[in-house]
């Protein structure tokens, strides 16, 4: 047996692929297949021009071309009117007249449905179709003719065709008139029946597998195969004769496996492994699992057969859509935001003075330079100086006073040098600052076209550009700003940004509002785009001890995903995404589609200062790991202090945004260098990632607009609710300890915390000394300090870290326990 095997490798081997096999291949390339499917769809909307002009025209054009060849009507060229000319006029007659009449239709959408597939943009059955086009042809023919012909008269039209004209008549002469309605509207019925039968996937598999069908399939295979028929064969479904072209190109490809051939007895077993998987497939998994086992160590073999993936069949479905949930949801349109006078204005005057200015100013210094150029932005102006040679850059730098002074201008900023340029910069305010409007940001080419994943529009740099950037590649960002700035505008268009671009099933927030008052305007579409625990009564996240248990249930969320790339074996989010549509994955095995998960916290430093490392550590874990898994963050402070902003926060944040602060300190806390502090306000910020700052002009969104946009999306249908994050174990035990804690409070436990704040020093020497008492009441009192979240954890032999800035804000966390 096994010599047989060896001499039919050799005799395989020396083959030549046949002209089947070239062509076949020929047509296989992408780039093939999608010329010759323009082609032919191209063809299908010239003869649907055609066929539909013919009702128009088709009765002064019938005299022209009836007894005349295509030939000769174009050597005549008389007067056609069919709008598809001589040709077109001609193929109208011959399909709609003298053939099959207006089921000639029935081969244009079959056409159709062929150039599509050619083309990659439709994956239907063109077998099923081609079945479907052939028998709709000749009812509709048989049965326009049968019902109107009678009433047609010396219409220039046949409805059905010579065709179906002479079909009706050699039946109604065999079975009368009452037999061919009979017989029309029979073959009507089945022909519903079994449509609505081969419409639902779920039941093409459910006739599939009948018993007696299975059975008759196991019979065949286990048959000679001398005794294989056609018959056979066209049992097989469209998909597995795809399957099998794909393993043939394989043996071709692989001397490995040349050594079966098609003539030879091992197909006779493949195709027995094949019809009895297909028959014992819901009766005996087990067997199958074992007998594919060395199957599955291939690294090629593509076909899953666990017990529970082969009631799943995803190759027969199409690619998963996820926006299917909710099909007619439709985006945000323009019309709700306003259209604001953006007209750019530029005053040569006020530039010209200005570079007069400065070019005096340097000079008064002894500073001469070479060139100076202007560019104006919406809000600011770059000029952009060389000086001459000789003269040190932070010579210049030293001078920004005096040049704001100069100009009578605030919020002036010297970049020297201006990265990858040979000039110093000097931004300038305008005198009339230009508004830059969400509407020309959200509805312009580079947004409309972007292909970021999360894109968001945030406004328009110095030179007028439009700034943009991909939340998915920052991954994080920190924004901060001083009260009144500008940072809750900054939100609302990070929030409006995403809403334009993404459907609710690819897209969830997650919103955490302190103040209660910034987000709410947000609650109307919790049904679309909104997640939440699972009891809790708003999906906006205002409680203090919700948003601990909401950070945990977000930690759960990036472990429970992990998990699932790990099953997939993915990396990210999208490979993972990308591999559920093309239906790769079960979702029996608990796979399923993840949306990207958007987590805005507002004043994240009244969090910190009230719950401290409880809300920091979470926020710290998902930083550093959720980016793969499609958790991204961005929170916002007007208190860059380093107790808020500290170094884990910073490390992990690495994109930046910030609106003009109160101090240099502030700005270096933010941004790791001065300038935040040097901004005009009013929306005008630094956006920092990396070493690289950029200062752009935030986008404007008023309340009413964004009212606007959530009333549109909140009218539509949603989901039954928000989205549900995973139920997480409450601190119970470390809560109970905490209460123990406080509910002994020591007499001096207010003022000791009064003390500590004012020093900004967690010291228990310092409680011994000012209230006189001894080292282990003054440890006590400061456990119960640390309990309370006032001071921080011990460190060794340096003093504990104060967490509350001032004594308002200490009086708000005593209010708690008092």
């Amino acid at each position: 047996m096994s010599k047989t095997k060896v001499s039919t490798k050799k005799g395989s081997a020396d083959k030549k692929p046949s002209t089947f096999s070239k062509i076949t291949s020929f047509f296989k390339n992408e780039r093939t297949a999608f010329a010759f499917g323009l082609v032919i769809l191209l063809i299908t909307f010239y003869l649907f021009i055609a066929f539909a002009s013919f009702f128009f025209t088709g009765s002064a054009d019938q005299s022209k071309v009836e007894n005349i060849t295509l030939s000769e009507l174009a050597i005549n060229r008389e007067d056609i009117g069919n709008w598809a000319g001589v040709q077109g006029a001609f193929l109208a007659h011959l399909f709609l007249n003298e053939w099959i009449g207006i089921s000639a239709f029935f081969i244009l959408a079959f056409l159709l449905l062929f150039s599509l597939k050619l083309m990659k943009i439709q994956q239907s059955s063109l077998f099923k179709w081609f079945l479907l086009s052939s028998l709709g042809v000749l009812w509709t023919s048989i049965a326009l003719s049968f019902f109107f012909e009678p009433f047609m008269g010396d219409s220039f039209l046949f409805l059905g065709g010579k065709l179906g004209s002479v079909c009706s008549r050699i039946i109604r002469n065999y079975v009368g008139w009452s037999g061919t309605f009979l017989l029309v509207m029979g073959v009507l019925a089945i022909f519903c029946i079994f449509t609505v039968q081969s419409a639902t996937p779920a039941l093409r598999r459910f006739f599939s597998f009948i018993p007696a069908i299975g059975n008759k399939l196991k019979a065949e295979a286990s048959a000679p195969i001398s005794a294989e028929t056609d018959t056979e064969k066209e049992i097989i479904p469209e998909e597995e004769e795809e399957e099998e072209e794909l393993i043939e190109e394989e043996e071709e490809e692989n001397p490995k496996e040349e050594l079966f051939d098609e003539e030879e007895e091992e197909v006779a077993d493949e195709e027995e492994i094949y019809d009895e998987t297909l028959d014992n497939s819901y009766t005996e998994p087990d067997d199958i699992e074992k007998k594919h086992a060395p199957l599955l160590e291939e690294d090629n073999f593509t076909i899953e057969v666990a017990p529970d993936e082969e009631s799943y069949d995803g190759s027969a479905l199409g690619k998963y859509d996820p926006t299917l949930d909710l099909s007619k949801y439709k985006y945000p349109t323009n019309d709700l935001l306003k259209k604001h006078d953006t007209t750019r204005l530029v005053d040569t005057e006020e530039q010209k003075a200005n570079k007069l200015r400065i070019i005096e100013t340097l000079e008064n210094y002894g500073i001469k330079i070479s060139r100076i150029e202007a560019t104006v932005g919406p809000t600011i102006t770059l000029y952009e100086i060389v000086p001459a040679p000789g003269v040190r850059i932070s010579k210049i730098k030293n001078l920004e006073n005096d040049i704001a002074l100069s100009l009578s201008a605030l919020g002036i900023r010297i970049i020297a040098p201006i990265p990858g340029k040979g000039t110093i910069g000097i931004e300038v305010p305008n005198k009339e600052a230009q508004l830059v409007s969400m509407h020309s940001i959200l509805f312009s080419k580079k947004f409309q076209e972007s292909n970021y994943e999360l894109p968001l529009a945030l406004g328009k740099t110095i030179t007028n550009d439009i700034f943009m950037v991909d939340l998915c590649k920052m991954p994080h960002i920190l924004v901060a700003g001083a009260t009144g700035q500008g940072k809750s505008v900054g939100l609302n268009a990070i929030i409006t940004s995403l809403l334009y671009k993404k459907h609710p099933s690819q897209l969830k927030f997650v919103l955490v509002d302190p103040k209660k008052v910034e987000f709410n305007i947000y609650s109307a579409i919790e049904r679309h785009f909104l997640a939440k625990l699972p009891d809790a009564e708003e999906a906006i996240v205002t409680d203090f001890t919700k948003v601990v248990q909401t950070l945990k249930s977000l930690t759960k969320e990036m472990d429970n995903r992990y998990d699932l790339l790990k099953k997939a074996k993915t990396r990210t989010i999208k490979e993972y995404n990308t591999k559920f549509i093309e239906r790769k994955l079960n979702p029996a095995k608990g796979h399923l589609f993840m949306p990207y998960i958007v987590v805005i916290i507002d004043e994240f430093g009244d969090l910190i200062m009230t719950a401290g490392k409880d809300v920091e550590m979470p926020i710290a874990r998902i930083a550093q790991l959720a980016r793969a898994v499609g958790i991204h963050m961005v929170i916002a402070t007007q208190r860059p202090s380093t107790n808020i902003i500290t170094g884990s926060i910073k490390a992990n944040f690495p994109a930046r945004m910030a609106f003009r602060v109160a101090s240099m300190i502030d700005s270096r806390t933010i941004l790791d260098s001065p300038g935040a502090n040097q901004l005009i306000g009013r929306g005008d910020f630094l956006f920092s990632q990396g070493s690289e700052l950029t200062r752009v002009q935030c986008a404007f969104i008023d309340t009413p607009e964004v009212e606007s946009v959530t009333d549109f999306i909140g009218n539509q249908t949603g989901y039954p609710s928000a989205m549900y994050l995973p139920e997480c174990e409450s601190d119970d035990d470390t809560n109970t300890i905490r209460q123990n804690v406080l509910d002994d409070k020591d007499p001096l436990f207010e003022e000791a915390a009064h003390l500590l704040v004012i020093h900004q020093q967690g010291s228990t020497s310092l409680i011994q000394r000012k209230f006189s008492i001894g080292y282990n009441r003054a440890g006590r009192i400061v456990d119960q300090l640390e309990a309370a979240g006032i001071i921080g954890p011990f460190e060794g032999s340096k003093a504990r870290q104060v967490l509350v800035q001032d004594e308002i804000q200490l009086e708000r966390i005593l209010e708690n326990y008092r």
